[in-house]
């Protein structure tokens, strides 16, 4: 199986983050919007400046780069 690469792994992680925010905000805690609403920001930040801190933490762990970072 080919390792994932991280502009890949981030749009996995943010995604799954976004859902899992929502979810719970849904079924258990409102506050759980918060989680969405970091990821998103996170999102915008990282579009407009090119830093991304995901990116960062999954180059450390040894993947593969991408196209985006």
């Amino acid at each position: 199986m080919r390792k994932l690469a991280i502009d890949r792994a981030v749009l996995l992680l943010a995604g799954t983050l976004n859902l899992t925010g929502v979810a719970l905000s849904v079924t258990a805690s409102s506050w759980w919007i918060l989680l969405a609403l970091f990821v998103s920001v996170n999102l915008i930040q990282s579009s407009l400046t090119g830093f991304c801190p995901a990116a960062r933490l999954l180059t450390k762990t040894g993947m593969r780069s991408g196209k985006a970072f």
